[in-house]
């Protein structure tokens, strides 16, 4: 490539624009800066041409100009494999710009702040560094345009070597599009807000940034393409965020049972363990100890724990390593691992482990989105919690006791996590016969009884609708359920507890559904 005789640095993030400013100007190239760049930059011995001396024109309304400028852009869009260009250029005197290392005030770190006032949101709103970033970026043949502080090292060593690609030159360009993108999605979210209220829930354009973690072998089958992408700027405990510490690659199969068992696992402070498969809990336990947990989950159905993916929301130390080890797992998902417990479990060559780190509350936020054809459906996401179960109706004749009470409130996390429609059996802290899926809720009900592998005597029933007849509640009672929670509001409520009395059976009712189709 050219030699580069000039370089335009002005960024917000100044991490290691020292390092990129000297490796250019090693380079022979001129540098032209403004404002705090400039200033850090001659602190740091780089000799620096303010832009407002290079244009002749000074700064002006409070810093709101100074690189909207025809010596700056006719600098970066002029093409230099064309002569009318060229001349031009030299007839107004404009130098060729030919490196771009730009990055944008903080508008998002701005906004961020409690109570931002609505002014300082729209002076942190760049002008100048988008522009300059979209004209060299349009310009990327004639013009390396640096937006990532990650990429000064490299576009440095290529220069120096003289190794500057056509590839890269357009990965690059491709970098600043996706920023400034960004960008203007959170600006105009932002004033959307302003404009509808702070209420607004659903903004009329919905702009969603993920950007490229991983390509998966194949989708859900292996017929269908996959990758994995990973939402930008999400701090909560996810799956998303998580670390591979061993084992094969994550399938995409694999991200979705991972996910539902951790959100499952996150629902309780006790300790707990969720078994997954084929996105639906086979098992679920509460436990004084993270294995006496795992051993009560996978009770639940054996079977189908076989071959299962675990999440944990305690650390896995050596015992429950030892457990998992007995038995064929596919994935673990924990919020960190004993170095014992790693070893342990680092013998299944296959078994893949993901530690997401400690399971902070953040605030939960987001949407709940699927892909329909042509469109996309968007809602909240499920983060109904049930605060004061003994506050909650009790239409029956018979009260829930405190035994009842814990089984009940257990199972009715469980359901909320079960595809619709959705019964649980469980007693106080492990579920003992899960029902998903069916098409009819009294199949559910018989399902769960028939996948059970301890006695349902005994046990509490939850649901995650209502009943439209009784016949449900009826086999449930048959089975040997002693309590119910279900959401309520059929029409034949009076029915189903008519029925409720006639078995001896507490119910207590929520007025919350939980459908997970």
């Amino acid at each position: 490539m050219a030699a580069i005789k000039r370089a335009l640095i002005s960024v917000s993030d100044k991490t290691g624009v020292v390092e990129m400013a000297k490796g250019l100007e090693a380079l022979g190239a001129e540098i032209l800066s403004t404002g705090g760049t400039a200033k850090a930059l001659r602190e740091a011995g780089v000799k620096v041409t303010d832009v407002a001396a290079y244009t002749g024109s000074p700064e002006i309304l409070d810093g709101r100009v100074k690189t909207l400028h025809p010596k700056i852009h006719g600098g970066l869009l002029g093409r230099r494999s064309v002569p009318a260009h060229l001349q031009q250029m030299e007839q107004q005197g404009i130098g060729p710009i030919d490196v771009v290392v730009v990055n944008l005030y903080p508008f998002e770190a701005t906004i961020a702040q409690p109570n931002c006032p609505f002014e300082e949101a729209i002076e942190n709103i760049d002008i100048g560094g988008p522009s300059m970033l979209r004209s060299a970026a349009k310009n990327h043949e004639d013009v390396l345009v640096v937006v990532d502080p990650t990429d000064y090292q490299r576009v440095l060593d290529a220069t120096k070597g003289g190794t500057v690609s056509r590839e890269l030159r357009r990965e690059l360009a491709m970098k600043v599009f996706q920023h400034t993108a960004r960008y203007d999605s959170l600006i105009a979210g932002y004033l959307e807000k302003q404009v509808q209220g702070s209420e607004t829930k659903f903004p009329k354009v919905l702009s969603l940034q993920f950007e490229l973690a991983e390509s998966l072998r194949y989708g859900e089958n292996p017929h269908q393409q996959g990758a994995f992408y990973r939402e930008l700027h999400s701090n909560e405990p996810s799956v998303s965020r998580g670390r591979i510490l061993h084992g094969k690659a994550m399938s995409y199969n694999n991200f979705l049972d991972a996910n539902s068992a951790l959100e499952l696992a996150k629902e309780y402070d006790d300790c707990a363990v969720a078994i997954i498969k084929h996105n639906n809990p086979c098992g679920v336990a509460l436990g004084t100890t993270a294995v006496e947990a795992y051993v009560k989950a996978r009770e639940t159905d054996p079977i189908s724990a076989f071959g299962g993916v675990l999440a944990f929301n305690r650390p896995v130390d050596l015992a429950a390593a030892k457990e998992i080890t007995s038995t064929f797992v596919e994935v673990v998902i924990a919020p960190g691992f004993a170095d014992d417990a790693l070893a342990e479990l680092k013998r299944k060559k296959d078994l893949r482990l993901l530690d997401v780190g400690p399971l902070t509350k953040v605030k939960q936020e987001g949407f709940d989105l699927k892909k329909l054809v042509g469109g996309l459906i968007v809602q909240d996401r499920d983060l109904g919690v049930l605060t004061d179960i003994r506050s909650l109706p009790v239409p029956t004749m018979r009260k829930p006791t405190d035994e009842e009470y814990a089984a009940c409130a257990f199972a009715w996390t469980v359901c909320k996590h079960v595809k619709s429609n959705a019964i649980i059996y469980a007693k106080p802290g492990q579920t003992v016969g899960i029902g998903a899926g069916q098409m009819s809720r009294v199949d559910s009900v018989k399902l769960a009884a028939m996948k059970a592998q301890m006695p349902v005597k005994g046990c509490v029933m939850a649901s995650d609708a209502f009943f439209p007849f009784r016949d449900g509640l009826d086999a449930a009672a048959q089975a040997g359920i002693t309590a119910v929670i279900q959401p309520g509001g059929s029409i034949r409520d009076s029915e189903i507890i008519k029925a409720a009395d006639e078995h001896g059976l507490a119910m207590i009712l929520t007025g919350m559904r939980h459908f997970r189709h």
